[in-house]
């Protein structure tokens, strides 16, 4: 759902809100909003704001001196229009990024999935879920949801999309009991920030605690309860409920959003063989990104930014004669692969190089078949290297070396280990690097990354050791369920992640988190370049954005569809 659909008062509100459907958001709005409210008079969004680190985006509230210079112009040019947009909250404002501490807890909430909390109770608990969710994002970290009952340490975890309709499906049969919770809450860590969702009937059992959450029915019509009254930490609220007909819908899980196919520019549904997968195959500045067809290659040579404004940039288009599996900028060529039958063929982009009809490989010399190479057309285009004479392909978990004859031998295992099923990561790759051997203590470590000279390794990927091109070693954490998808280097390393749902892309560093806001919430996987602080996503059918992975600026922005 988007800002422009939702009423002012929750145009904050829409990424969490687009996980139901925008009848059950406009209907939930005034329980949100006091529900929220009520929180933030006992609990600040983070435990310590942190430092002012520039600017972070934009906001409907701030200092005068923070309206953007389009909204002075307003007050200029329709001054009553701009009175109208001040009285309504609509004003746009500069919103000051803060450098917040790395390494906090997650947020945690045990919910009571009794028959006492049915009804009136499962829709505070709704609210309150997308309440403390936003309260994590702003915290840097993830909400997690434990059911009363269930075994310990078994958690319900991902974005509002996945975790809703889990909750909601999570029904006990029996109210929890004091020693439910006890064990609940001895499976968090120090750390972990924990909420209990419950009745006043199990509060009163339990020692008084800043974070409980009960609610019960307050008011009653003929259509049910139309008014909850909601405790936390000894104060009281009576809250509105959503109407009948719009709450026993959510109540089945028929106002829950799943995420589906992206419409193209002209209404068309992607699907995601037809999304443009944008990609950095090498360390050249180019991002290469497929069309609406796997046989489209699009190529864009980026200039260095001057960091003042995005810059639209338009890509070069080729058309193949067969899908594109692999492609690199190779001096001042671009080399791509393009499956033809059961051979893979050379396409040049450029001056020619080999004899012609040269490095044409058949497939089964591979170990692999069209079948299977039909699969990495729904992800990103693999790197294509040149060494020496030969070109140098990862595929079918290994690398293969292909002589301008087309023969093709095993160069080593790809990605210390990774599977062919398994998303491509550069990072992995110390072939694409200049320090091609990893660090003598970084041997044996589960996990390993390089990145512009640096290096990172980690036994559990969330505790991160991280030696610079400087020979200087630091330590990065972060305790939210996600993967590091790169490493890169600019005044200090940082760990690019992104979230189990695909949805949240970080930069983690020694001394913070940065949220990534504007690469976050893609329709693909998130591109980072494997030497440069680059990163790319296609962030609706079709819009590619290229930023800065440290700051999270937007650089550059060009349509695949054109």
């Amino acid at each position: 759902m988007t800002s422009s659909r939702l009423p002012a008062a929750l145009a904050p509100w829409a990424a969490a809100l687009s996980a139901v459907s925008p009848e059950l958001a406009v209907a939930l709005g005034p329980l949100l909003l006091r529900l929220d409210r009520l929180v933030g008079d006992h609990e600040s969004v983070v435990d310590t704001i942190g430092e002012p680190d520039g600017v972070g985006g934009l906001a409907r509230t701030g200092r005068p001196d923070q309206l953007l210079p389009s909204e002075w112009l307003l007050a200029d040019e329709f001054p009553d229009e701009f009175l109208r947009r001040l009285a309504d909250g609509e004003l746009l404002h500069l919103a000051t990024e803060f450098r917040s501490p790395a390494g906090r807890g997650r947020i945690a909430a045990l919910v009571d999935a009794g028959p006492t909390q049915a009804g009136a109770g499962r829709l505070v608990q709704l609210a309150a879920l997308l309440v403390l969710h936003r309260r994590a994002a702003a915290r840097g970290t993830e909400l997690v949801v434990g059911v009363l009952g269930d075994p310990s340490g078994r958690w319900l975890t991902g974005g509002l999309a996945e975790l809703l309709p889990t909750w909601l499906a999570a029904r006990r049969s029996a109210d929890p009991t004091p020693e439910d919770v006890q064990r609940a809450r001895a499976a968090l860590d120090d750390a972990d920030q924990a909420w209990l969702l419950t009745s006043p009937r199990l509060a009163d059992r339990l020692p008084a605690h800043p974070r409980t959450l009960t609610a019960e029915p307050a008011r009653w019509t003929a259509d049910g309860a139309d008014r909850v009254l909601v405790r936390l930490a000894g104060g009281t609220a009576e809250l509105p409920l959503p109407a009948g007909d719009i709450a026993v819908r959510a109540l089945r899980g028929a106002e829950f959003r799943r995420p589906g196919p992206a419409a193209g520019r002209r209404g068309r549904p992607r699907a995601a063989a037809d999304r443009a997968l944008p990609a950095f195959p090498n360390g050249a500045r180019t991002l290469i990104a497929r069309g609406a067809e796997p046989s489209t290659l699009l190529a864009v040579n980026l200039p260095h930014a001057d960091g003042r404004r995005t810059v639209g940039v338009r890509a070069r288009r080729h058309d193949l004669a067969g899908p594109v599996l692999a492609a690199g900028r190779i001096a001042r060529r671009l080399v791509a692969l393009q499956v033809r039958g059961d051979r893979l063929v050379p396409h040049v982009v450029g001056r020619p190089f080999g004899e012609p009809g040269g490095y044409t490989v058949d497939l089964a010399d591979l170990d692999t078949d069209p079948d299977a190479v039909a699969e990495h057309f729904a992800r990103p285009v693999l790197p294509l290297l040149r060494e020496g004479d030969d070109l140098l392909l990862p595929l079918s978990g290994r690398w293969w070396r292909i002589a301008p004859d087309g023969t093709a031998t095993p160069d080593g295992e790809a990605g210390r280990g990774t599977h062919d099923r398994e998303q491509f990561n550069p990072f992995r790759e110390p072939r694409l690097f200049t320090m091609l051997m990893p660090l003598p203590q970084a041997v044996g470590s589960r996990h390993f990354l390089h990145g512009n000279g640096a290096q990172a390794w980690s036994d559990d990927g969330r505790s991160w050791h991280v030696m610079d091109q400087l020979g200087e070693e630091s330590r990065i954490s972060f305790q939210e369920q996600a993967d590091v998808i790169g490493l890169v280097s600019g005044r200090q390393p940082a760990l690019i992640t992104c979230s189990r749902d695909g949805r949240t892309v970080r930069s983690v560093r020694a001394d913070g988190v940065r949220t990534l806001s504007r690469f976050s919430g893609g329709l693909g996987p998130v591109a980072v370049h494997p030497s440069e602080p680059l990163i790319a996503v296609e962030k609706e059918a079709g819009l590619i954005l290229i930023g800065d992975a440290n700051t999270g600026r937007i650089d550059f922005q060009f349509w695949s569809a054109e």
